[in-house]
């Protein structure tokens, strides 16, 4: 009885020990799974849920701006503050397509935005410290980089060259051409907590801007896209965006803005809509990202 015991103990040994490996071996299949989910995710931009690198924009210096061409599958975009006044035209990829030596100064190019008659707008708007006094649209067609009329704007509220720290809200790095006008969204370098919106006329000529609204933002403005239906705008800010949807510009104005965290990104600066759920983002560092809603 003893020695049936014993073996009987024995057999128990080792197929507790079998049982035991056969655990241990199933972890290392799990663990590699995991890593393919990584391997797949490393892919897109930053990691970022519905974000994808798709290019670099190699030949641009610190891309601040993105708008259409009218052609397909490709953009107008343009250094920042310190560079050449060109255009430079661009595919889907950041490939250069070409270079559009345009005709003016280049103080503080900001921001890029097309109208529906191939009008491109380069807002020479980009405003630090607060203190400019020759604030300018500039307008041309592409083909014609020699025929530039310009649009003057100054601030209605601005009393101040520079106004108090906690009043610098007069730096604007984002355009949208919409129905005739150019809205302009400030970015607000005292508090990071409010844009305002602010239109002036697309015919060239001086004028006050008029102060819409203000936007509860909490960041810094960049720039601003809206999608081809007009229902969703994007604010678009340093490593983040923000959302409003409407029915139409004016309800959209109203709506509360939803914050998307796009860390690791760069520092975002350029946004365009390629159709209503397709958003296109440049970043100064020179990445090209896509991003889908």
């Amino acid at each position: 009885m003893r020695i049936l015991f014993l073996a009987a103990l024995f057999a128990g040994s080792l197929l507790s020990s079998s049982c035991s490996e056969a655990q241990t071996g199933d972890k290392p299949e799990k663990q590699e799974k995991s890593g393919k989910k990584k391997d797949k995710k490393s892919k897109k931009g930053a990691d970022i849920e519905n974000l994808n690198q798709v290019g670099t924009l190699d030949q641009v210096p610190e891309s601040s701006g993105l708008a259409l061409t009218g052609q397909p599958g490709s953009f107008y975009t343009h250094g920042d503050d310190g560079n050449r006044p060109i255009l430079y035209k661009v595919d889907t990829k950041g490939k250069l397509l070409e270079e559009i030596e345009v005709q003016t100064d280049s103080f503080d190019w900001e921001s890029v935005t097309r109208d529906d008659k191939g009008y491109v707008y380069i807002g020479d708007v980009g405003n630090n410290n607060n203190t400019r006094k020759n604030l300018v649209i500039h307008r041309l067609k592409p083909e014609a980089p020699n025929q530039v009329a310009d649009i003057h704007l100054k601030y209605a509220d601005q009393k101040d060259f520079p106004p108090s720290k906690s009043e610098r809200n007069f730096d604007c790095e984002a355009t949208l051409w919409h129905q005739g006008q150019i809205y302009m969204f400030t970015k607000d370098r005292a508090q990071s907590s409010t844009s305002k919106v602010y239109t002036v006329p697309d015919q060239p000529g001086s004028y006050t801007a008029k102060l819409l609204t203000k936007l509860a933002i909490p960041g810094q403005v960049t720039d601003a896209a809206l999608s081809p239906n007009g229902r969703r705008l994007v604010l678009l800010g340093r490593q983040e965006m923000f959302v409003l949807e409407g029915s139409n510009l004016a309800d959209i104005l109203k709506a509360t803005p939803r914050q998307i965290s796009l860390s690791g990104a760069g520092q975002t600066e350029g946004a365009v809509f390629t159709d209503d759920n397709t958003l296109y983002i440049s970043s100064e560092q020179g990445s090209l990202y896509e991003y889908t809603f």
